[in-house]
């Protein structure tokens, strides 16, 4: 169930950045994209969300935030740097003069290895696209945080490497790196001593709940009642209701339906020329009117007015995030000109 969630949260093309930075710093990242991962490979800083309080980011830790809250990285709470728009903006140097790099070797800067007490973040931002990804991030915090040590360590040294050389179809290689990091960071932030995590998470590792999860994704068109699941998992009918009501927090056939109804309002907005019985038949409804009545009893609308609504809203933030790299002498520059505005104003 889990790789269904996250199968369409993937870094894609420019979803990538990583700055070497000298304090002070403040990079604004301005986007509000649904996921955005930050991990810093050396030094340290503060991620600073919206409306949240700091929250401290040192080497090889990791914070996920959710959008579409806007937050900040800063080397220091209450830093006296000029914050810098990190966004869709910020993708050319021609636009603000700042320098930046996204993924590749950018020598005789800062990031050139001779500034040792600088610190190098990787960010990479990502859009959400459908209802299905949407599950996941139901079950996810503002604000997430992993620390160093874990499974995600491996990862961490394989984008080190790879962001200090300038080689063809490096952008794939990263790209699938940070989808690599993502499920490793959210994998261990689920199962982290005392968590809370979503019951689906607990209830795919149960051997007879995890199966009928399992046969429900694979093939939710299925005339499915609780019988023929309970026969394919093995085990009896009331069992099979009671273990699965307990572990996922509703019946099987409840799920069943709310899964259909899911996977039927993304492919109500993904195929623009099926019919409204097109799509009931492809989730598992003969009669197109059962299918109606169901998907608006589940998502508070029939699929006609779905469609129309969603095929007009605005597409999911998540665009492309380049960083300005920010030494010392650019930040002295930043300060020096606060201080003439305050000179003027006075």
């Amino acid at each position: 169930m889990f790789s269904d969630l996250i199968r369409g949260v993937r870094a894609h093309g420019s979803l990538f950045g990583s700055s070497t930075l000298s304090p002070p710093w403040a990079l604004h990242f301005v986007d509000g994209a649904p996921l955005t991962l930050c991990t810093v490979l050396t030094g340290a800083g503060w991620i600073v969300p919206e409306h949240r309080p700091p929250e401290p980011l040192r080497a090889r830790e990791t914070i996920v935030v959710r959008g579409p809250a806007t937050f900040t990285f800063v080397d220091e709470v209450g830093t006296r740097a000029e914050p810098i728009a990190c966004g869709e903006h910020c993708a050319t140097p021609e636009q603000g003069g700042t320098r930046h790099r996204r993924g590749w070797a950018d020598h005789g800067d800062a990031g050139d290895g001779h500034d040792h007490g600088a610190t190098t973040l990787i960010v990479g931002a990502y859009p959400v696209r459908g209802e299905i990804s949407r599950r996941l991030l139901d079950a996810l915090p503002v604000v997430l945080r992993v620390d160093a040590g874990g499974t995600a360590d491996a990862v961490l040294d394989h984008l080190a490497a790879e962001v200090g050389v300038d080689t063809p179809g490096q952008q794939v290689v990263l790209d699938r790196l940070l989808d690599w990091m993502l499920v490793c960071t959210l994998r261990e932030w689920f199962d982290r001593p005392g968590g809370g995590p979503p019951a689906w998470w607990a209830a795919q590792r149960d051997p007879v709940v995890g199966d009928a999860l399992r046969l429900l994704h694979a093939e939710p068109a299925a005339p499915w009642t609780v019988a023929s699941l309970a026969e394919r998992t093995g085990v009896s009918r009331s069992t099979l209701a009671k273990r699965f009501t307990d572990l996922v927090g509703e019946p099987p056939l409840t799920y069943l339906t709310r899964w259909r109804m899911t996977l039927a309002a993304d492919l109500l907005v993904e195929r623009e020329s099926a019919t409204v019985a097109d799509i009931a038949r492809t989730v598992g409804y003969a009669d197109p009117f059962g299918f109606s009545a169901a998907f608006k009893r589940v998502r508070g609308a029939n699929p006609s007015e779905f469609r129309r609504t969603a095929t007009t809203a605005s597409p999911a933030a998540g665009r492309h995030v380049a960083l300005p790299t920010r030494t010392a002498r650019t930040a002295r520059t930043a300060r020096t000109a606060r201080t003439a505005r305050t000179a003027e104003q006075g």
